[in-house]
């Protein structure tokens, strides 16, 4: 038995939703039900035009070209109105959404019609770790972006009679202005002066006591205020530009511009901020933090708006987000390679555990994310101002994001002001934090970013700067662990598929740029010869940033090299001539590599990860596959090796297994390389061709396959269905946790089948409790076998699914009987445990109904 139990070369195992290790796995795609309640009147919509025009020349238009009935034009008196838009509000009955949404995409002048979203943001009375995730509760869920609760704690300044040092351990701590050396440029006369500084949140009361310079507030909400009476903005305001004492901000002469875009119900719409961002701009912002954001990147109004904001020259900062420690988590828009995404770190230089963690999702289908935050600072217990008077402290990436926008706003005043557009910019500002930032001893690229930010360092910088583009991160080394984390966890060899890794090209000469011929790899020593790298990149950088994906390979002539490759990747951009120019802008960005390469592992320790078949969060109401996550119902961490999978990959690495990922079908693997094929969170459904190669692989070819699943039950699935204000449209899920019909088809050649039970429970395996979360039974399988068995809860609504699982292949009595010959080969083992197991190890038939498997192993005869 341990002879069979430890022939990973050829190994089949079935795994059901493991979540004690946090393997999450979603569905595949389709589109909701557009079908409205009977009673659904109207829903406003967004239309973008592809130029600015007056609103009452884009009302004109509208009406000129669409004369049908069914919408009505709906008027935004705020601010902006008295500049040109980009977009007009509509209200279209839900009757005649489809036609006329079709009527409006067909006008020369329109770029799109979308829904105009509501946004829930929440700030949480509750300790900072409670983990409220991206919904209240689970009447909040609802596709689209969501802006996720601020997970922070508030604590008055104040203290028991009998700890006085504690207090004033409290204040020394909370000055996160002393610990940045704000002092330091405060005596040199930099405080900020002439830098406009908006800051998107709650709003602020007039003639604060705590501010120097609130130069104007503007409200974009429905409500009639333009007062803070949640206090959240006025703390944000406070800690950039705070000038009490018991809490001071970094820059107390910016200029504040208070922009109210929520609610006090803490509630916003898309609306709000396309005409509140388009002021920002029309005013000429220097500086923009906001505080919160979502995970949705497809909000694709929003998004390209944020684009406008930057390529306007406007620095924007925001919190990474409140979803940590999950990895894969990044908020949108921090998200934005041309935002700065700050995550969050305690007084002992350790990330808080609040704070998202990398990669970028936005990458992953195409290949691989970015590093992303950015830098982090200190987000927690900081001090800032309360909403009329006084100081309190606060945590969460949320704090995080002023602290580095009071840091930027200080940097900028240090440029005199007739220099400023010609030297600052977003890129040039990110520039200068991530070079300047300090790097953790102990945090990963994709939890600090750059590093701690460090104000007197990025100052250096920007004294002398001088236009140039520059990669982030500059530097790959194999051999700086943990920061190069995941790179550093396993080298580089012969014969593996592409390691992949993307990086940011940030330019500081020009909102647009262009990369001027191909990369080149130029090694240090023969030996790097060895190395093949294929690149990818933006033809276009814009706005001041754009990637560059390194496919790194060793060529075969390498198969039995040991040892280390360093060299450089150059890559050249250029910007058209700016302001005093006659040529155009040119520089050389430099990516230093540290590679390390061993000789090509036997096969029995290579695994091989499927991501192809994986899909990514949010294109439909894709669930957890958890159903004991009520907080937050979507499934959006990335589903990757290196996001929620990511301690999986080092258990995997700890073992002394090489992981490989895959990024194209089936067919396009050489199996005899490797000892296991792992399908992880399996959504996509498989080409015929791919089920045939599949069987072959594993019957012939000796592959061991490795799947993890989850629930699926047609019945649950229809009672979290729920009707979306925003869209006036049902949502139901697409799938369960796991697509078990796609599952069930790829399985089919080997007579088995995943029932639709949803079962829950701790159970015991070698002698470590775990959780079993959400998972699913075995319906169908070829006689003979063994099989370990778990009381389980079932939860499922009931059995009806079973028809739609099984896809015409004839239910089991006996679902698991013995031990199974496949063909000449070999055979197919299930183990189980003396509770499932009759004295000559066959399943007890009366106890067949309480049994769930979970191992199955294949065997070669050879190894028999």
């Amino acid at each position: 038995m341990s002879r069979r139990l430890t022939a990973l070369t050829s190994l089949i195992v079935i795994l059901l939703s493991y979540h004690a290790y946090r393997f999450p796995n979603r569905t595949p795609i389709s589109t909701p039900s557009l079908t409205p309640p009977p009673n659904s009147t109207a829903t406003n919509h967004i239309i973008r035009f592809l130029q600015y025009n007056n609103a009452h020349e884009l009302r004109a238009y509208l009406e000129r070209h669409v004369k049908c009935s069914g919408w009505k034009w709906v008027e935004r008196p705020n601010p902006a109105a008295s500049f040109p838009t980009d977009f007009a509000l509509v209200a279209i009955e839900d009757r005649r959404r489809e036609f006329l949404i079709g009527e409006f995409g067909k006008l020369e002048l329109v770029k799109d019609v979308s829904f105009d979203l509501s946004y829930q943001r929440v700030v949480l009375s509750a300790h900072e770790e409670s983990g409220a995730g991206a919904f209240v509760d689970g009447k909040k869920k609802r596709p689209g972006k969501i802006f996720t609760s601020m997970s922070f704690t508030e604590r008055e300044n104040s203290a028991p009679a009998n700890a006085s040092w504690r207090r004033s351990l409290m204040m020394q701590k909370s000055q996160v202005t002393s610990l940045f050396g704000a002092d330091a440029l405060w005596k040199k006369g930099y405080t900020g002066a002439k830098v406009k500084m908006a800051i998107f949140d709650t709003g602020i009361r007039a003639n604060h006591p705590h501010f120097r310079n609130i130069k104007e507030r503007t409200n974009w909400t429905n409500e009639d205020t333009l007062n803070d009476n949640l206090g959240h903005g006025t703390f944000v305001a406070g800690v950039i530009a705070g000038q009490d004492e018991e809490c001071l901000g970094f820059a107390p002469d910016t200029e504040i511009y208070a922009f109210r875009v929520f609610t006090d119900a803490q509630v916003s719409y898309t609306s709000w901020f396309l005409d509140a961002f388009n002021y920002a701009i029309a005013t000429k912002m220097d500086v923009l933090n906001l505080s919160i954001g979502g995970p949705d990147y497809l909000d694709l109004p929003f998004v390209e708006k944020v684009w406008e904001i930057t390529a306007n020259n406007i620095i924007m900062v925001s919190a990474i987000g409140n979803d940590g420690p999950l990895y894969g988590t990044l908020n949108n828009p921090a998200d934005q390679s041309d935002v700065i995404g700050v995550g969050g770190i305690d007084y002992s230089d350790h990330i808080a555990s609040f704070s998202s963690r990398g990669m970028s999702t936005w990458e992953i289908p195409h290949g691989y994310g970015r590093v992303k935050p950015d830098v982090v600072a200190y987000g927690r217990e900081i001090m800032g101002s309360k909403i009329s008077t006084g100081c309190k402290s606060l945590s969460g990436t949320s704090v995080a994001s002023p602290v580095v926008a009071g840091i930027v706003c200080l940097l900028v005043s240090i440029i005199p002001e007739s220099k400023r557009k010609e030297i600052l910019n977003p890129g040039s500002m990110k520039q200068a934090l991530v070079e300047g930032a300090s790097k953790l001893s102990g945090p990963n690229m994709y939890e600090q970013g750059a590093g701690r930010v460090d104000l007197l360092e990025s100052y250096e910088i920007l004294k002398s700067y001088r236009p140039r583009a520059s990669i982030f991160p500059s530097v790959l080394d194999y051999m700086d662990c943990p920061y190069s984390w995941p790179f550093c966890r396993q080298p580089l060899y012969a014969g593996a598929m592409p390691v992949i890794f993307n990086v940011t090209i940030l330019n500081g000469m020009g909102v647009i740029g262009y990369v001027d011929g191909p990369p080149m790899w130029l090694p240090d020593s023969e030996a790097g010869n060895l190395l093949s790298i294929q690149f990818t990149y933006s033809d276009v950088i814009w706005p001041w940033t754009g990637y560059l994906a390194l496919h790194m390979q060793i060529k075969e002539e390498g198969v039995h090299f040991s040892g280390e490759i360093e060299g450089n990747v150059t890559v050249n951009v250029y910007s058209p001539p700016g302001q005093g120019d006659n040529a155009p802008r040119k520089s050389t960005c430099i990516l230093r590599l540290k590679l390390k390469v061993v000789p090509t592992p036997q096969r029995s320790q290579r695994v091989l990860w499927d991501q192809f078949h994986s899909i990514k969060y949010p294109p439909g109401y894709i669930p957890r596959d958890s159903l004991d996550v009520r907080n937050d119902i979507l499934d959006w961490h990335g589903d990757h090796l290196h996001t929620n999978f990511h301690i999986m990959f080092n258990m995997l690495r700890d073992a002394g297994y090489f992981v490989e990922t895959l990024g194209s079908p089936f067919t396009c693997f050489d199996a005899k390389r490797y000892g296991t094929l792992l399908l992880v969170d399996l959504e996509d459904e498989y080409f015929a061709e791919e089920i045939k190669k599949l069987k072959d692989d594993i019957m012939i070819n000796g592959l061991g396959l490795v799947v993890f699943a989850d629930w699926y039950n047609v019945d649950s699935m229809m009672k979290m269905k729920f009707f979306d204000d925003n869209t006036r449209s049902w949502w139901t899920p697409v799938t369960g946790g796991a697509n078990v019909p796609a599952l069930n088809d790829l399985l089919s050649p080997f007579g088995i089948a995943f029932g639709d039970k949803i079962l829950n429970g701790d159970f015991v395996i070698n002698g470590e409790q775990s959780r079993y979360a959400s998972g699913t039974d075995v319906v169908k399988f070829p006689k003979g076998g063994y099989l370990h068995r778990f009381p389980f809860l079932d939860s499922s609504e009931s059995g009806a699914t079973q028809n739609v699982l099984l896809s015409g292949m004839s239910k089991a009595d006996s679902p698991i009987l013995g031990l199974v010959e496949v063909g000449e080969e070999g055979r197919i083992a299930v183990y189980g445990d003396s509770n499932c197991l009759d004295s000559s190890h066959m399943i007890q038939v009366d106890k067949i109904r309480h049994c769930t498997w979970m191992i199955i192993n294949y065997l070669p005869e050879e190894q028999m």
